[in-house]
């Protein structure tokens, strides 16, 4: 009988040797090449494909989601303030009001930007959040509030991940 040998080799290492294909072109990968899917394995180029289809976001997104962000994050951070002076039921406040508030800035930029969607997109609003607080920060910072910087912390920390998560679609929980 007569065996047929044919070596397949990896298309971006040639000197690596397999039989497992991407299942979208079909090439040849090697398994640091292979990136899992659900339904099989794909190579990196077509995975950034892949990619390229979700992110949604235009140029003015950008800009409008920071701004958006940072207006909305500007009011919450000068509600916190207000709330700083009630004591230690203003933790309580501060807890609950940091998670509205960012469920409100998420959903108004949601509102804002059409749904689109981008990592980028998603880190600048993120990043607009903490923009908008900036001021109420220096507030409290120059006023020496120990209590006032401790609620402003409070409130980036619980606020800018609410938000990034709830634009973004992460899922803690099923």
């Amino acid at each position: 009988m007569t065996e047929f040998s044919t070596t397949t080799t990896c298309y971006v290492h040639p000197n690596r040797e397999t039989s497992l294909r991407c299942k979208r072109c079909e090439r040849y990968i090697c398994t640091s090449c292979a990136v899992s899917t659900p339904t099989g394995y794909i190579c990196k180029e077509c995975m950034r494909e892949r990619q390229k289809s979700f992110d949604t976001a235009l140029w003015y997104d950008f800009a409008l989601g920071f701004v958006v962000a940072g207006l909305l994050s500007g009011v919450a951070s000068f509600l916190v303030t207000l709330i700083g002076a009630i004591g230690f039921i203003g933790f309580m406040l501060v807890f609950i009001g940091s998670s509205a508030a960012g469920g409100i800035i998420a959903e108004a930029v949601r509102a804002v930007t059409r749904r689109h969607r981008s990592r980028a997109l998603f880190m600048t609003v993120g990043a607009g959040v903490i923009a908008g607080a900036l001021p109420m920060l220096l507030v409290q910072l120059l006023s020496v509030n120990v209590f006032g910087l401790i609620f402003q912390g409070i409130y980036l920390v619980i606020a800018v991940p609410l938000v990034y998560a709830r634009l973004s679609g992460i899922q803690l929980s099923r």
